[in-house]
């Protein structure tokens, strides 16, 4: 049976699976572009929850594009644009509604250098990235990433919803914490990536109950476990701002032979 032709040559089909991918990142476009229409509108724990949705389906997007070895030049592009509209501006924007009108200016420019400080972010990880002398993903990031610092940018709004009579934070100390974890993410901070975290083979079956320990309080005591998990990797920031990237360890595969 002969390929359909038209004026250019054979048509060329692609499998719906291949697209997955490039779908997921479109479906966290909307996602965060609809958290920026609801936070408007004052509905924010709605908003926070669609910025976590599209914070997950951006973990997803690039490991199924290289399972499915779909990786391209459209799709990294597509992916870094996701992540400034979600992290860089959706995030601070829902912040702002939140607990940040009242301050006026002082307020939104606080929300303006956190989306500066993300989208220079993700324009130092791009240019890295496509470096030749590249090696692949290492075990630290240089800074927080971008998915990180709106995930801490929201933290105040994490407390008021685990504890509604516990109210807000002055909202110069929330404006101060969105400027401090914009600047985290343009800084040269070694920042910890669990990519390339190995584990020993006798250690799999720990890991695996404490990740579902970690999934039941999520999924139980939602706000409650953010606040915790946030906590949690403030002290990890902290802790490599204190010490420094470790040495890497020669022959160090992380497995027992």
């Amino acid at each position: 049976m002969r390929a359909k032709r038209t004026g250019d040559g054979p048509r060329q089909e692609v499998a719906l699976i291949q697209l997955l991918p490039n779908m997921l990142t479109v479906a966290a476009i909307c996602a965060g572009v609809t958290a920026i229409r609801i936070g408007v509108q004052g509905d924010y724990l709605r908003a926070v929850q669609l910025i976590l949705i599209a914070g997950v389906l951006d973990g997803l997007d690039g490991r199924i594009a290289r399972l499915l070895r779909r990786t391209s030049e459209i799709g990294a592009e597509l992916d870094s644009l996701a992540d400034f509209l979600n992290f860089g501006v959706a995030a601070p924007i829902v912040v702002y509604f939140w607990g940040l009108q009242d301050l006026r200016g002082a307020g939104w420019l606080a929300v303006l250098i956190f989306a500066i400080c993300g989208v220079m972010r993700l324009a130092r990880f791009n240019v890295s990235a496509r470096a030749p002398d590249k090696d692949g993903p290492g075990a630290y990031f240089e800074g927080l990433p971008s998915p990180a610092g709106a995930v801490l940018a929201m933290l105040p709004m994490y407390a008021s919803f685990a504890v509604p009579g516990l109210g807000m934070l002055p909202a110069p100390v929330i404006a101060l914490w969105l400027v401090v974890v914009g600047g985290l993410m343009i800084s040269s901070l070694p920042v910890w990536s669990f990519k390339t975290t190995r584990i020993y083979r006798k250690n799999v079956k720990f890991f695996l109950l404490g990740f579902a320990c970690v999934a039941a309080a999520l999924a139980i005591f939602t706000w409650s476990a953010l606040v915790v998990m946030c906590l949690a990797y403030v002290v990890v920031v902290i802790r490599a701002a204190l010490i420094g990237r470790p040495a890497p360890k020669p022959e160090d595969t992380g497995e027992e032979s």
